[in-house]
């Protein structure tokens, strides 16, 4: 007869590979989709900086949006809908090494800013606003400030922009540091999000409070926003080249463009020293600073932000002369 202890360890055997076995179902499952959803929604153009990958879409004022870490044409559009609604004509590139752009060692961010540059002569637009998220924030930052007449106003969402040594960048650094290992791995970033979601949310700059006090709506856009940066494999080069260029620093003093800087003074991955040099380094920056709402401020305060960074690119595309009054 079969001693109790016997069942019990193949009993918890059983469950065990039951459950690795709908844990790996559900991975095939949701990775075929993630891949699937690529196909089909962006152009490809040659340039000197190598392949551009982009997709653009609504109608309007044109407006460059720049992806975050993790991100591509995807998260580029996902923050479009997010943040200008069908109001404004978009444009939203992957950044080099994000999915079918091209990522040449040594890369940095001066020519991520050109190579937005030469995406804009291709499709004839001359002038736009920007709207940059998380770490597009240093090549949206040279762009207006090497191709200042292509530039009508620039917002920064939640954006990195300078280097330091404090103990919270240090911080920072380290969990962007592990953001880097883990989006080299489709079944990494998976797991990760699907059985430790607070353990991710943290590295991502939120943390256990502002998870607590999400709507149901708000839950609803942070978990998009988490689901779109599957499948992770065809980014991995994009987040290498963001963790290893050199940021702007002092160099965003020549940027004359009215800037709209949005942040979370509790953000712990893009902690909120960058929104403040940013304020004190461009002339005439403004600082909308939001007291919680860590990095996932947008879907925490969206409709705020909505139309803060409608009225402020409508309102410099009508003084340029961008838009008919």
């Amino acid at each position: 007869m079969m001693r109790r202890s016997t069942r019990i360890w193949l009993l918890a055997g059983v469950a065990v590979t039951g459950t690795v076995a709908t844990l790996a179902g559900l991975y095939v499952r949701d990775m075929s989709r993630a891949y699937q959803r690529l196909q089909g929604h962006s152009a490809l153009l040659s340039s000197p900086f190598g392949d551009i990958e982009y997709a653009q879409g609504g109608s309007g004022p044109p407006v460059l949006v720049v992806h975050g870490s993790g991100g591509g044409f995807d998260q580029g559009a996902f923050l479009a809908h997010a943040t200008l609604g069908d109001r404004f004509h978009w444009i939203a590139p992957s950044r080099f090494g994000y999915l079918r752009s091209t990522f040449a060692p040594g890369a940095t961010f001066d020519e991520q800013a050109h190579a937005f540059a030469h995406l804009l002569d291709h499709l004839g637009i001359a002038r736009v606003a920007v709207v940059a998220f998380s770490h597009g924030g240093p090549s949206a930052l040279l762009f207006a400030a090497l191709h200042p007449e292509r530039v009508s106003s620039l917002t920064l969402l939640s954006a990195g922009v300078a280097s330091s040594e404090t103990s919270a960048q240090k911080q920072a650094s380290q969990q962007g540091d592990a953001l880097m290992k883990i989006f080299q791995k489709d079944y990494r970033y998976w797991l990760l999000t699907k059985l430790f979601r607070r353990r991710f949310l943290a590295l991502m700059g939120v943390d256990d409070a502002v998870v607590a006090r999400l709507t149901a709506t708000q839950q609803a856009l942070a978990e998009q926003l988490i689901e779109i940066m599957n499948p992770v494999s065809p980014r991995a080069a994009g987040t290498v080249f963001d963790n290893q260029a050199a940021m702007p620093n002092q160099r965003i003093a020549a940027i004359r463009a009215p800037t709209l800087i949005v942040h979370a003074q509790d953000d712990t991955l893009q902690v909120f020293h960058n929104a403040e040099f940013a304020a004190r380094t461009i002339t005439g920056a403004h600082l909308v600073a939001f007291p919680r709402g860590g990095h996932l401020l947008l879907a925490v305060e969206q409709q705020a932000i909505q139309e803060q960074v409608a009225e402020h690119i409508r309102a410099h595309a009508v003084a340029v002369g961008a838009v008919s009054p």
